[in-house]
């Protein structure tokens, strides 16, 4: 239980008030959202409290308006990263407290249920200390009598009255038997692939192109973060455990010199050596694990997210099988680059050369089409049924009671991690339909 955020790390990060509006990238317009950053802002609130959110308001200039202060202090750095924010600061720019979202309690550590480790970015935690959604969200939901969840259970189609207007069963596979369920409200929540193939496969007589696909967008305008990992080498070690306390926003929206949006910078999970193989296994394969194990201890890693653009023909479609196929063609590449280099430049000339890296000692990881943590868009939300799936309370247009909660509603994708945006629309629908049950 948790899905994806069992192995996120666990960075709760605001859309920016502006990513709420269309915006205007090298590769064409990220589209606005049907409802305004003002309507979304007290979810933000909520979700952050929920989610146990550690953060320092006012360090990050393009920080939208908070109606309430973090609940947890800042994640302080460890000594390495905070001279590497102490450098920043120096040579004029706006390093901040990354917003994270894990059980630390800093002043009273033998009572913290987190424990600083490394294992947490990429890891599920075996102490329960990350802020995930079976730790926060679904155990304290089993503990009513009306919750009941159900293991080894896949659901398999949804099926609707005959007039199509309404689902009526959800058809599911429990531990190879095939049980049927009812209920008068269905949510669907399985990640922005596997809801829009559940609806395509779900298609009937009075929906024949899948359901809720009257506008032929179920699957389409997929999006995932242009995401890079860079290692960065430090000539000095860098012992940090949990590293992930550090984002940089200063070209989210262009520099000098360049219009358009680049994107978040922020640090990734510590490295380890025998994570090279599997990231880099050509290039590391042929090297001894000790001197692997020697360039984790002296890594830096950063995380580059630029951000996608929602286009048509990117998308999710399924076979009869229940395949899916997943076609994708990358853009806004040029701000990607960019935001690479203008990292790169800034190691290189932040008078830190004896301590953080030679200058020609990169590794760069680019994230493919296989790197779904922060996908998007499938079953977008919008006014207009010609061009939407969802209404603005992420309810189908074309049915009565069913809803899609993930991120699958995004129409834009922004560059900075989405979960807290989902977290924070859930949140939204859910008074939704406690307002609509009531």
């Amino acid at each position: 239980m948790g899905g994806a955020t069992k192995l996120y790390g666990a960075a709760l990060y605001r859309l920016r008030k502006e990513d709420f509006g269309e915006l205007k990238h090298h590769d064409g317009i990220s589209p606005a959202w049907p409802i305004s950053y003002e309507e979304m802002e007290p979810y933000y609130t909520k979700a952050e409290q929920m989610y146990q959110v550690h953060g320092a308001r006012g360090e990050d200039p393009t920080e939208p308006p908070a109606s309430a202060p973090y609940s947890f202090p800042a994640v302080s750095h460890e000594p390495r990263i905070q001279k590497l924010s102490d450098d920043l600061v120096r040579t004029g720019y706006h390093p901040f407290h990354a917003p994270c979202g894990i059980m630390l309690n800093e002043k009273n550590m033998p009572f913290s249920t987190c424990v600083r480790c490394m294992d947490c970015d990429g890891f599920p935690c075996v102490v329960h200390a990350k802020s995930d959604a079976e730790v926060l969200a679904v155990r304290p939901a089993l503990q009513y009598s009306n919750v009941t969840l159900l293991t080894n259970a896949h659901v398999v189609k949804l099926n609707t009255n005959p007039t199509g207007t309404a689902i009526t069963e959800v058809v599911v596979n429990r531990s190879g038997q095939t049980e049927t369920f009812r209920g008068s409200i269905v949510v669907v929540s399985c990640g922005a692939a596997n809801s829009a193939k559940l609806l395509l496969m779900s298609g009937n007589d009075k929906h024949p192109n899948g359901l809720a696909n009257g506008s032929d967008n179920v699957g389409r305008n997929y999006m995932y973060h242009n995401s890079q990992a860079v290692l960065a080498i430090s000539k000095e070690p860098n012992p940090t455990k949990y590293q992930k306390t550090l984002g940089l926003n200063d070209f989210y929206f262009g520099m000098e010199g360049f219009e358009f949006p680049m994107g978040n910078i922020q640090m990734v999970g510590k490295s380890q050596g025998p994570m090279y193989k599997g990231e880099k296994p050509l290039e590391a394969g042929l090297a001894p694990g000790w001197t692997l194990d020697h360039l984790a201890v002296h890594a830096v890693d950063f995380w580059l997210s630029t951000e996608d653009l929602p286009k048509a023909d990117n998308r999710i479609t399924v076979d009869g099988q229940g395949t899916i196929t997943l076609s994708y063609t990358p853009a806004n590449q040029v701000p990607k680059q960019k935001l690479y280099e203008k990292l790169k430049s800034m190691l290189s000339s932040l008078d830190m050369h004896d301590h953080l890296i030679p200058r020609n000692l990169y590794m760069k990881n680019e994230i493919s089409i296989g790197g779904v943590a922060h996908q998007a868009g499938t079953c977008r939300f919008g006014t207009d049924p010609k061009s939407s799936v969802l209404d603005t309370n992420c309810k189908a247009h074309e049915l009565d009671n069913l809803y899609v909660v993930d991120t699958s509603f995004f129409p834009s994708i922004g560059a900075v991690n989405p979960a807290l945006t989902a977290m924070a629309n859930a949140l939204r629908v859910g008074d939704h339909l406690i307002a609509r049950i009531k």
